[in-house]
Parts: structure tokens; C-alpha cells; sequence
């Protein structure tokens, strides 16, 4: 039975009470404030209006007491189960954020030391008839760390490294710092007869048209051994069951099922993602006595590190079949993750389907998420890279007692995702390899690589053993001389934004160029890597999520409080690539537009240079997809779960199909097309160059035939010809399938700041009993920009560019299904005259 309800939760300094005490069951706690499980502390002060919203101006300053706080967690269960000698009872708690210690009915069980793992205490004797009494403490981090070295190399905190929990809430580049502490999943006792199903390991042995095997290891943990084990599995789905039984020897069995006509579970891009359902039943003496149910993709998955030439590549090869990877870095869905919904995860993934991404790679600073993250990977098509919970820092491997925890930690996550096969690859970490051994030239770190044991032995030994099925990566970024290189593995491209200069080669120093040419996103361009995991760029969240979250007379261009949504203490940077692209901004309104146009066009330069790049380069996830907080960052769609005008283009950039043009000013336009599809594109597709006032100045048309997965250039025409006359400030490019295959795609002969754009009247009418909107302009309108006050706002499309004659309609939802507050309307475009507001 669940025990997630009826909590409460009360703060205590350091040493001022007594534990035994505090967790009797004659402890009065009536006056304790009620708290949710799944949750946190900060949470519930929230809720209860004891801490002011830590998201709003400088608010998480105010609340940073909670951390130094002792907190206690009061609960009482009824149990009237009749207890027989043949049974046992476990308490889970499938999450305790962080020094934990666990009483039940006055007794202490346990204590734990690790956010990421469920801890599991048997507690059959503790157990009274009728009410009992669960308490449970947690200790501020500093009670445990103080006395522990901080002075290696750690950004953001040096307290962090001791600590196995989310490093993020040590604060970071994007993110501030708040400490959460909590019960922050969910809390059930188990009743378990005889025996259990301890862990279970379902493979794709091979794949045929006619035929797939799946091998399913299964280990139990009994507590009565003179009884005969029996195990059935099964596989099904809508059509077919394939079973089979096998007796547990032991405490271990495996079994082999067929599957015929097996349906393969694919990324949804180019086929479909098929899951069945894995059903084991344990049997004593014939008695089913315990069942385990999830769903299960049959397919390979592996990464080629050289291609048929022998050459360095890094690839992933589904089911066979190579797979560009396209898509973005995931960070911690919230500040306070314990109390968010499964749909707002459920709306974020499939935010990622929706933009055409088939990977997500979970960063190495957050948590091993919730299972709804991988549930829904797993049903839309989505793989995922999964880093393991260390970025950015030495870690102490020289510590006995560290080590087993990490040791507990890899082999406990390993055991709970290996089944799910959305699970792509396994990485060690983020950035440690890499920045240790640049700083380390540079001077800046002076200690050994802390660590290396971790990602170098612990690991590959425990994966060898718990799942051989996949590649495990040391590091991302790992490979070549430098782990940067651009020769082999993967890479993080901070040429652009962070102005790093590369290539650099082991023992250099790292440097960088802080100027409008050394972080523009044309740098792109020179970029060979074989798979780009990371690089970004900022742009600001959007209107209505800054508008909640500044105080009015702070809610200005270069206001203190709007510096503070930007955690990234190098503020230069973004006014250096918006200096390069589209001028600075002189006011918020601009600064908003401007920054999101920036980043915009520039994910969109770099991830079409790496998909032309194709098969070289086989991947481009960029940094990030979400935020943890209404910040400024490199996120493509905001803490509201809001849309920049970046994730409206990457719906387009990366289609499966991608017609695209490689062109810089001033030289030949290059027409590609790139068909990540596994059958042939075949199309008309056209070039046209209009004027600002909609007229077709040029126009070229080809037929096409791509083959399979591949990238293709289709021609070059010169920049003179495709303007017949006309200055390349004043006119646009756009290539489309004239069989509307895929999505049109517009470019510009100039940037933003050397275009002559004229002044764009907008057009708007509403249809509200089909929650539709059209947009039409009487001359070329750049980055129509629709806005409404609600969070989760979706709207077909937005942040588009619009010819004179055309008139566009999106359809727009609520993803709650709340009703549109089309009061609050705001459409405007770059170029407009003025923002248009809706009626009434």
C-alpha cells in the first residue's frame, strides 16, 4: 500500500531536539503543517505562504534558511494484516532527499545518504496492529559535509561533491541555488510471501523479419528457500502473446523468448516506436506469489566508432539502421522536482516529438529522472542519452565510504532503466575529463583527476556485468587528443557563446576570444565534429514569464532584477552575438526579440551545417531544451513551458526531410536537401527570391531523388543571378516542396542589422469557436510574434516570417485544456508598426 499521505512537517535547529524523541508515537505533532508526498520542503513553505515565491525577484536569497534547518516528516498508517511466519514486509522510499534517517514506531530502521536510489528496509517485527508511526529526519547538508575537503575544483559549490544528490540545486549557470530536502518520491509498504522479484533484464538477442529473441534474466530474493520457484514470461501487444516458464535455480533464471513477425520499436521519425508488454509472474509450489509489468521495445541499439572506410565516426545504428541524432540536453524539470506533475512532464516530451527531436541526453547535474520521463521516451519514440550524476567537478575516489555509495548508486540506477529502450548509451559524466585536463594545463587545478576512478573502473566494471547491451562513454565530451577533439567521439561546441578558441591538443592551455567575431554562431561552419552533444546560446524567456517573476518598476532594460534571471555571470557574451547578428537592443521589448531571434537563427545556421555534414557528423543535440526556473538561458522553451522562437524553428530544422541552402554573403547559394528517412524523397522543389513587398523576382525549380538517409547537394546558383538587381538587404529566399512534403524554408542574403526592412501593418482576426488566429501583413513581417497570458500557451506555429499576400492560421491550445484568454492577445513582428491587442 501507498504511504503518501497524511504528512507532516516541522523545522528544528541544529541540536535543539532529541531524535528518539521527536519520532515516538507519542510525539503531539497536531500542530505540524501538512506537506504532499511526493515532495519537498520548499514546496510546502510555498504553498503555505511561509517563504514568498523563491522564483519571483530576489526571493531564493530570502529563503535560503530552509537549508540550514533540521527537517522532520510525521506520519501515521493503519495496518491490520495478519501476519504469518511465511511473510515479510518491506518499507520503500523510492526517493529521500538526502541525510535521511528512517523511524518507524520509535525505532530507528535506517539511514540513507543518496537522493538518487529507493531505499528498502525490512521491517516485519516494527509493524503493530492498527496505528503506526513513521518519522523521518533529514539533516541539513552541512551537518555532514563541514567537516569534509572543499577546496578542489568544483564550480558552482564546493560542498557539492560529497553530496549524491541533484548538483543543480548547488545553483548553476542557468539555475539558482536552492537546496531542496524532502520525501520527494512516492513512500509504500510491501508485503512479500515467500519470495520476490528482485530485478529483471530483458535484451534483443537477434532480429529477423520472420523472428526476434528476447533473453530475460530474472534474480529473486526469498526468504523461504524450501519452496520450488517457477517464473512465466510473457510478451504482448494488441495482436500476439509469446510466453514461457522457467524454474529459478537459486536465486537467478533466464529465459528465452520467441517473438515472430516481431514489431521493432523505432524513434518516431522514421518508423514506429512498437513496445509490448514484458509480464513476469513468480511462482512457489504453483502459487503466483509476486508480478512485474512493464513495457518493452524490441530492438538493437549500438554506437559505430568507425565508419566502412575505417575512419572515426560516432554513430548510432538502430535496429541496424544509422540514426542522425537530433535533439537537445535535458536539465532538471523544477527547482523542487518532488512536486511536479507527470503532466508537465508529459507535455515537455511531447513538445520534443512535436519539434522532430528523436534523442534527449539527461545532463549530468540533475537526477536520474522519474520514470514518466523514460515511460513516455519510451511510447513517443524518443532515445535518450543518460549521463550518470557527476558534471563539472573532482570527486573524491579516494574515499572508502564514498566509493560504496557511488558503487550502490550506478548498479541500483543501471538495474531500474536498462529495460526501458529509449536507453541509447551510458556516459560517466559531464565536462569532468575535458575540463580537467584544460585546466590542469592551464594551471588552474593543481590536485589529481578525483574522480577517474569512478568513470574509468567503477563503471565499465559494473556495466560490463549489469548491461553489456550498450556503449558506455566515459565523459561527454571524450575522444581524440584533447577530449574536444574534433577527430573522433563526441564534442561541446563553446566556440560559439563561450568563445573558446579550437582546436586545442592535451597539455595547451585553454583560450578564449571574447569578441563579436570569436562567439558569433557563423563559427559553426568550421565545425567537423562527428557528433555535436552540446552548444548553444542564450535567449530571453518570454514576456509573460518575466512579467511574473520582476517587480514592475525593476522590469526595464538593464535593470538589476533583470540581470539576476541570468545566471551566467559573463553577461557580454549575448550582447556581443546580438551586436554581430541583429545590433544591440535599446530597449526590453528589443532586447526580448532580438535575443530570441539570435538564437533562433543561429541553432538554426549550426544544426543545418551538422546535418549537411551528414554521415561525418551523426548527431546535434543542443544545449537546453527546458528550465528549472523563469531564467534566462540557453533553453528553447521557458520555465511556463512557453516556446522561443528557437523551438518553433527547430520543428523545421530538424524535419526528417530538410531542404536547406548553405550560403554566406557575398557568395554562391549552395541547395541541399538531407533525407534522414529510410526510403527515397522524391519531389519538385523550387528556390524563389521575392522582394520585401512579396514580388517573385526568381525562380528555379528540380526534380529530386534522394536516396535513403543520406545528404545531398542538389546545385549552386550565384548570389547575382538569385537577385536580379536587387540589393541583398531587401529580399528573401525561400525553399519549399512544391508537393508540400516538408516545410518551406526562408533565409536572408543579409543579417538582421543590414537589412532594410519596411515597416510591417499586421492584420489579425480571431475565430474563437475554432481557437484559431490569422496573421496577415502588407509587407514582409519579420518574426510574427504571438503572445497571451497562460502558462503552456501551444500554438501551431509562431516567431514566423510573413510575405504581403499571404495569410497564415494557427490553431491554439491550452494543453490543460484551459480556456484561451484571448483578451490578453498580442501580435506584433520585428518590423511592425505597432503591436496589435486584442479587442475587449
Amino acid at each position: 500500500m501507498k504511504l503518501n499521505n497524511n504528512w507532516k512537517i516541522r523545522q528544528f535547529d541544529v541540536g535543539t531536539s532529541r531524535d528518539l524523541e521527536v519520532a515516538s508515537p507519542e510525539y503531539i505533532d497536531y500542530f505540524w503543517m501538512t506537506a504532499s508526498v511526493p515532495g519537498d520542503v520548499h514546496s510546502t513553505l510555498i504553498e503555505r505562504k511561509l517563504i514568498e515565491d523563491p522564483f519571483y525577484g530576489h526571493n531564493d536569497l530570502k529563503c535560503q534558511w530552509v537549508e540550514e534547518k533540521v527537517w522532520w516528516y510525521r506520519n501515521t498508517f493503519e495496518f491490520h494484516d495478519d501476519i504469518k511466519k511465511e511473510d515479510r514486509y518491506e518499507l520503500i522510499f523510492e526517493g529521500l532527499d538526502t541525510f535521511a534517517t528512517v523511524y518507524l514506531n520509535g525505532v530507528e530502521i535506517g539511514s540513507t545518504e543518496n537522493m538518487f536510489i529507493a531505499h528498502t528496509f525490512e521491517v516485519t517485527r516494527e509493524l503493530k496492529k492498527g496505528k503506526n508511526t513513521l518519522a523521518v529526519k533529514f539533516d541539513p547538508i552541512h551537518v555532514h559535509v563541514k567537516e569534509k575537503v572543499q577546496y578542489y575544483w568544483s564550480g558552482f559549490s564546493k560542498k557539492r561533491i560529497w553530496t549524491r544528490k541533484a548538483q543543480s540545486h548547488y545553483g548553476w549557470d542557468w539555475g539558482p541555488r536552492l537546496v531542496a530536502a524532502g520525501i520527494w518520491k512516492d513512500v509504500c509498504l510491501k508485503k512479500r510471501t515467500f519470495a520476490k522479484i528482485d530485478h529483471v533484464f530483458a535484451k534483443t538477442i537477434s532480429i529477423s523479419p520472420e523472428k526476434a529473441i528476447v533473453e530475460v534474466d530474472i534474480e529473486i530474493g526469498k526468504h523461504v528457500k524450501e519452496k520450488e520457484y517457477e517464473a512465466m514470461i510473457s510478451l504482448a501487444n494488441e495482436e500476439d502473446c509469446f510466453s514461457t516458464k522457467v524454474k529459478v535455480n537459486g536465486k537467478k533464471a533466464t529465459a528465452k523468448v520467441e517473438v515472430t513477425n516481431p514489431k521493432l520499436w523505432w524513434t518516431h521519425d522514421i518508423g514506429e516506436p512498437n513496445l509490448y508488454q514484458l509480464n513476469i509472474e513468480l511462482f512457489a509450489d504453483g502459487v503466483r506469489i509476486d508480478e512485474r509489468c512493464e513495457s518493452f521495445g524490441i530492438r538493437t541499439i549500438e554506437v559505430q566508432r568507425r565508419d566502412e572506410e575505417g575512419n572515426h565516426c560516432f554513430t548510432f545504428v538502430l535496429n541496424g539502421e544509422k540514426v542522425f541524432a537530433k535533439g537537445a540536453n535535458w536539465i532538471p524539470i523544477d527547482s523542487f522536482i518532488g512536486s511536479v506533475p507527470d503532466s508537465r512532464y508529459k507535455h515537455l516530451i511531447k513538445m520534443s516529438k512535436d519539434a522532430n527531436m528523436n534523442m534527449l541526453r539527461v545532463w549530468g547535474g540533475g537526477i536520474y529522472e522519474k520514470d514518466v520521463f523514460y515511460e513516455e521516451c519510451n511510447r513517443l519514440g524518443i532515445l535518450v542519452w543518460q549521463d550518470f550524476m557527476f558534471s563539472c567537478a573532482l570527486y573524491p575516489d579516494y574515499n572508502k565510504n564514498f566509493m560504496a555509495n557511488v558503487r550502490e548508486e550506478v548498479a541500483h540506477v543501471v538495474k531500474r532503466l536498462r529495460n526501458h529502450p529509449c536507453l541509447a548509451i551510458w556516459c560517466g559524466n559531464n565536462e569532468n575529463d575535458w575540463l580537467y585536463e584544460a585546466l590542469f594545463s592551464s594551471g588552474e587545478i593543481t590536485h589529481p583527476f578525483y574522480g577517474e576512478k569512478i568513470y574509468h573502473e567503477l563503471m565499465p566494471e559494473l556495466l560490463e556485468e549489469l548491461d553489456p547491451t550498450r556503449l558506455f562513454w566515459p565523459s561527454s565530451p571524450f575522444g581524440g587528443n584533447d577530449h574536444n577533439s574534433r577527430e573522433q567521439g563526441d564534442t561541446h561546441n563553446w566556440q560559439v557563446w563561450h568563445g573558446n578558441i579550437e582546436p586545442r591538443t592535451f597539455g595547451e592551455p585553454q583560450t578564449v576570444d571574447y569578441t563579436i567575431e570569436g562567439l558569433s554562431f557563423k563559427n559553426f561552419k568550421k565545425d567537423t565534429t562527428a557528433f555535436a552533444s552540446e552548444f548553444g546560446m542564450h535567449a530571453s524567456s518570454n514576456r509573460f514569464t518575466l512579467e511574473r517573476n520582476i517587480p514592475k518598476d525593476q522590469f526595464f532594460w538593464g535593470s538589476e532584477e533583470l540581470a539576476y534571471r541570468n545566471k551566467d555571470i559573463h553577461h557580454p557574451k549575448g550582447i556581443l552575438l546580438m551586436e554581430g547578428y541583429t545590433g544591440v537592443p535599446g530597449d526590453l521589448d528589443e532586447y526580448i526579440s532580438f535575443s530570441m531571434l539570435t538564437q533562433a537563427e543561429g541553432l538554426k545556421f549550426g544544426i543545418e551545417h551538422y546535418r549537411r555534414n551528414k554521415p561525418h557528423t551523426s548527431g546535434a543535440l543542443f544545449w537546453q531544451l527546458n528550465d528549472c526556473w523563469p531564467g534566462t538561458s540557453w533553453s528553447v522553451i521557458d520555465y511556463y513551458l512557453l516556446p522561443k522562437a528557437s523551438y518553433h524553428y527547430a520543428r523545421k530544422f530538424f524535419s526528417p526531410i530538410l531542404l536547406s541552402l548553405d550560403h554566406v554573403p557575398g557568395k554562391d547559394i549552395s541547395i541541399w536537401v538531407v533525407n534522414d528517412k529510410l526510403e527515397n524523397y522524391e519531389d519538385e522543389i523550387e528556390l524563389a527570391v521575392y522582394d520585401f513587398n512579396g514580388e517573385k523576382v526568381f525562380s528555379t525549380q528540380w526534380s529530386v531523388s534522394i536516396e535513403a538517409n543520406v545528404a545531398k547537394k542538389v546545385d549552386v546558383i550565384m548570389e547575382q543571378e538569385a537577385l536580379r538587381g536587387l540589393p541583398p538587404e531587401s529580399a528573401v529566399m525561400i525553399i519549399r516542396s512544391k508537393n508540400n512534403k516538408t516545410y518551406e524554408n526562408i533565409y536572408y542574403f543579409r543579417d538582421q542589422k543590414d537589412m532594410g526592412l519596411g515597416e510591417s501593418e499586421l492584420s489579425v482576426e480571431i475565430n474563437r469557436e475554432k481557437n484559431e488566429l490569422s496573421v496577415s501583413t502588407n509587407v514582409l513581417a519579420r518574426m510574427v510574434t504571438i503572445e497571451m497570458d497562460i502558462e503552456q500557451l501551444v500554438i501551431e506555429d509562431n516567431f514566423f516570417d510573413l510575405l504581403p499576400g499571404e495569410t497564415k492560421t494557427m490553431k491554439v491550445e491550452q494543453a490543460q485544456g484551459k480556456e484561451i484568454p484571448w483578451e490578453s492577445l498580442r501580435v506584433k513582428a520585428i518590423n511592425s508598426v505597432k503591436t496589435i491587442v486584442a479587442e475587449g
